[in-house]
């Protein structure tokens, strides 16, 4: 298990870039990368969750769930750390991104698309971001805004679920 650290995100994914093909270069195995990305937002109002067409269609328009966004190969993973989120208490939705996340690029908003573009299987754990905090990356962006309890509850979940892809 390695625990990396990306810098340069918000200014084309650089860092998780270069080593996502370093590592392709080396012919590096890779099990599971998991990127996260914006975990502490809860809003459970009516119509708080925005999503990209057609999203909206399949998914709650509550904000109230964390999200688990993987490529194909990932597909039991999901379904793995989602159930391991369900059991702390947390809802989880999650969707299974074909062709490298192309045809919805919101899904390729972090560190795991350049591990996609690899071939490697990467997931996006995220509260969604912009799509659901009216307070991102704004002043007003502050711990005060965050929902601790489900910030730890999905810490919680995913700590049971990554042992679980571990063994």
């Amino acid at each position: 298990m390695r625990l990396v650290a990306f810098d340069m995100e918000e200014y084309g994914l650089v860092g998780s870039t270069d080593y996502a093909a370093l590592l392709h270069e080396q012919k590096q195995p890779l099990r599971l990368m998991i990127s996260l990305e914006m975990l502490g937002y809860r809003d459970s109002t009516p119509g708080s969750q925005k999503y990209p067409f057609p999203l909206e269609l399949f998914y709650p328009n509550r904000g109230d769930f964390i999200a688990l966004i993987g490529n194909l190969k990932t597909l039991g993973d999901l379904i793995s750390l989602s159930k391991s989120i369900h059991k702390v208490g947390i809802f989880s939705q999650w969707l299974p991104a074909p062709n490298r996340g192309l045809l919805v690029p919101q899904t390729r908003l972090s560190d795991h698309a350049p591990f996609w573009d690899q071939g490697y299987p990467a997931i996006m754990v995220t509260d969604t971001a912009f799509m659901r905090n009216l307070h991102y990356q704004k002043p007003s962006d502050t711990i005060a805004t965050l929902d601790l309890d489900f910030l730890t509850g999905v810490c919680e979940g995913l700590e049971q679920g990554i042992r679980g892809v571990l063994n």
